[in-house]
């Protein structure tokens, strides 16, 4: 009799999960769930003998699940399925390139799911029996499986928790930066939020994007290295003041430099660049146009809208209609053209944004 194959599949919507498992198990097979890529990972080395893998997934999408998989000697011969609502051409070229055994489109066909395992199968059990010696493993398997699952399982959700505890000790060096402002919680929830939408808007990456959303929330870290008098002046800088205050992009990227982490890497970028201009009139390197990182272009038409709509010590708050008609004034000056195309075509989603995120007590929105 013909042993069944072992598939996990992997995807953050539960929804999606259902479906794949109920045509997969439909075919014979058994399988097991993972809703994100950190339990993916944990989960694969309990030995399959394919992966259905969703492409767009928060934390780590799939593409990185997949170069990981393959650079693990354990599982480099694992047959990959990409599964994606995503149909353009690059994205399948992206998912081949990457080393994907093959590509599905969302809602998955029976039939052809049928015959794409019947091969990858096929093929997955003559490279096992080219590789290793595959006698008395499933009993072997049978016994240790349960105590290696509960491991595995404690790794992904110990992960997990790292995870989200280096996010919220950057989002609380990002409040560091700003503690005297009442409205900060809600200032970096919103920039994050605006930052993440036009970022959709050009077509980045899930894991860049949710990068972006981030490592924003450092933008004015280096405001920790200017005095209060500084900052909190309700008057115009002079200029000695104003020398001083530009500063902190430059002590923002000293703090955040030599970092081993992503996120730290890209709160860099963005601190030493979102005050540049697309004319070479900002600072503190002068920089123009293509120059200038992308995540600083972002950053900066979220950045001057949120500053133009908020109040600030030596303002009050503009309303909407003022800040588009100053945005739709620097395009091409100050903010990238395109950009701020994406800003206006998604002009409904920015407001929604900003009043949900109107106010909130210091470090309270972290949790949500």
């Amino acid at each position: 009799m013909k042993r069944s194959k072992r598939i996990l599949i992997v995807d953050d919507d539960i929804n999606s999960r259902m479906l794949l498992t109920s045509l997969v198990e439909s075919l014979g097979h058994e399988s097991e769930e993972a809703r994100d890529g950190f339990e993916a990972l944990a989960k694969v080395k309990l030995g399959f003998d394919l992966v259905l893998l969703d492409i767009t997934m928060p934390g780590i999408d799939g593409l990185e699940v997949l170069r990981q998989i393959h650079e693990d000697e354990d599982t480099e011969d694992l047959p990959v399925v990409m599964v994606s609502g995503l149909t353009g051409k690059d994205d399948r070229l992206r998912a081949f390139n990457a080393g994907a055994s093959d590509f599905l489109t969302k809602p998955v066909d029976l039939s052809e799911l049928a015959v794409r395992l019947a091969y990858l199968l096929k093929m997955k059990e003559a490279q096992d029996t080219i590789n290793r010696n595959r006698l008395d493993l499933e009993n072997m398997l049978e016994k240790r499986t349960a105590v290696l699952r509960k491991a595995l399982e404690e790794l992904a959700i110990a992960k997990r928790i790292a995870h989200n505890a280096h996010i919220e000790t950057i989002q609380r060096l990002a409040i560091a930066a700003e503690f005297k402002d009442k409205d900060t919680a809600a200032h970096i929830k919103r920039l994050g939020s605006y930052c993440a939408l036009l970022g959709r808007g050009l077509d980045l990456t899930s894991n860049e994007i949710d990068l972006l959303y981030h490592a924003t929330s450092m933008h004015d870290v280096g405001k920790l290295g200017i005095p209060d008098s500084k900052l909190l002046k309700p008057g115009k800088l002079d200029d000695d003041e104003w020398r001083i205050m530009k500063m902190h992009t430059v002590i923002g990227a000293r703090i955040l430099s030599d970092s081993e982490s992503d996120l730290l890497k890209a709160g860099e970028i963005i601190a030493i660049s979102h005050h540049e201009r697309w004319d070479r009139t900002g600072y503190p390197n002068g920089l123009a146009e293509g120059e200038i990182p992308v995540w600083g272009r972002i950053c900066a038409v979220a950045d001057v809208f949120d500053a133009l709509t908020s109040r600030r010590p030596y303002k009050e708050a503009f309303s909407n209609e003022t800040a588009y008609e100053m945005i739709r004034e620097g395009r091409g000056k100050h903010f990238d053209p395109k950009i701020v195309d994406i800003f206006f075509e998604n002009i409904i989603e920015v407001e929604e944004i900003q009043e949900s995120f109107r106010k909130e007590p210091i470090l309270k929105s972290l949790a949500s």
